[in-house]
C-alpha cells in the first residue's frame, strides 16, 4: 500500500496554521472572559470569593453588574490571537521540520519528544508578546476602574509603572506557567488522539472531517485538565504579582518569592483550581477542534506522524 502523500510544506502551510492558531486561541479565550474573570478575582482576593465558582459568579453580577464579566475581553482576545498565531504555528513549523530532518521512521518514533521541544520554542516566542497584553487585561480586572479598555490602559501602565516592571513583571511567571502549559498541552492531546484513533482503528490521514473533530475535541478535553493542573501554581503568581504594589518593590524575583511565600502551598495550587481545570478543559478542546477547522476551511491538510513501516 503506497504511503498517503502529506504536504506541501511551505510558507503558505506555515501561514494557515499560525492564522488558524490565532483564530482559535483569540476566539475560545474571548468567549471565556467571563470565566477567566472570576477565575483571576477568586485567586486575587480569596477571602471575598471563597464559596466556589458558582457563587462568586452571582457576588461580582450582583455588586458590580453583568458587564463585569466581560473585563479585559480587548486584551484577552487580541493577546491571544497574537499567542495563538505564534504557538499553534510554532508547533506546527517546528515540529514539521523536526521530522523531515529526523526521517519518518525517527520522528515517529519520537513523537512526544518533538511535541515538547516545538511546544516549548514555539511558546517561548508567543509569549514575549502575550505577556503585555497579559499584564494589562489582569490589571482591568483586578481594578475594573483603572482604565476603560486597552487602548487607555497601555499608556497608563507606562506612564504610572514603566515598560518593562508594568508589562513584563509576570514575564517569568508567564513563562513558568505557559511553557509547561503548552507542553503538556500539545504532548498529551497528541498522544490521545493517537490512542483514540488507533483504538478506533481510524486512519488519520484519510478519516472523514467529522471523525477528526470527534477526536480533536475529546482529546483536547483531557490535554486541557492534565495542562490545566501542571500550569495552576504558576498561574496563580502571575495573577498576583500584576497587581498593583504586589510583592513589595524590589526586583521581579524578589517580588515573585515574597507573593509565593504570602500565598503558601495550598493557595497556588489549589485555590481556583477547579473553574480553570473547566475553563481550560472545555478551551483546550474548543482550540484543537477550531484549529482544525479553519486549517481544513484555507485548504491545508494537518501534518500528522506517520509509521512507514505500517504502510506496506
Amino acid at each position: 500500500m503506497a504511503p498517503h502523500k502529506q504536504g506541501p510544506f511551505d510558507l503558505t502551510y506555515f501561514t494557515k496554521g499560525a492564522l488558524s492558531g490565532g483564530i482559535c486561541c483569540g476566539i475560545t479565550h474571548a468567549a471565556l472572559c467571563p470565566v477567566d474573570v472570576v477565575k483571576t478575582r477568586i485567586q486575587l482576593d480569596p477571602q471575598t470569593f471563597n464559596k466556589g465558582m458558582f457563587s462568586a459568579f452571582s457576588t461580582i453580577v450582583r455588586t458590580e453588574g453583568v458587564g463585569a464579566l466581560a473585563t479585559g475581553l480587548g486584551p484577552t482576545a487580541v493577546g491571544y490571537f497574537v499567542q495563538g498565531w505564534f504557538k499553534f504555528g510554532g508547533v506546527e513549523f517546528f515540529k514539521v521540520k523536526a521530522s523531515q530532518a529526523l526521517g519518518d521512521r525517527v520522528a515517529f518514533k519520537n513523537q512526544t519528544a518533538i511535541y515538547l521541544g516545538a511546544a516549548a520554542g514555539a511558546e517561548f516566542i508567543a509569549d514575549i508578546f502575550l505577556c503585555p497584553l497579559e499584564a494589562t487585561r489582569i490589571r482591568l480586572v483586578s481594578n475594573p476602574s483603572f482604565a476603560s479598555g486597552l487602548v487607555s490602559a497601555f499608556p497608563k501602565i507606562i506612564k504610572q509603572d514603566g515598560f518593562i516592571r508594568g508589562f513584563y513583571s509576570g514575564f517569568g511567571p508567564i513563562l513558568f506557567k505557559q511553557i509547561p502549559y503548552t507542553m503538556a498541552k500539545f504532548a498529551v492531546q497528541g498522544a490521545a488522539a493517537n490512542k483514540i484513533y488507533q483504538t478506533a482503528g481510524i486512519n488519520p490521514l484519510t478519516a472523514s472531517e467529522s471523525k477528526k473533530l470527534t477526536v480533536s475535541l475529546a482529546s483536547g478535553v483531557i490535554a486541557g485538565v492534565a495542562a490545566a493542573i501542571i500550569s495552576h501554581p504558576a498561574d496563580t503568581l502571575l495573577s498576583l504579582v500584576n497587581k498593583q504594589g504586589a510583592g513589595g518593590n524590589g526586583s521581579i524575583t524578589s517580588r515573585l518569592v515574597n507573593l509565593a511565600k504570602e500565598a503558601g502551598f495550598k493557595k497556588l495550587c489549589l485555590v481556583g483550581l477547579a473553574p480553570r481545570c473547566v475553563m481550560i478543559g472545555v478551551l483546550t478542546a474548543g482550540q484543537f477542534a477550531l484549529f482544525d477547522s479553519v486549517m481544513s476551511l484555507t485548504g491545508a491538510q494537518k501534518f500528522h506522524f506517520v509509521d512507514p513501516d505500517a504502510e506496506h
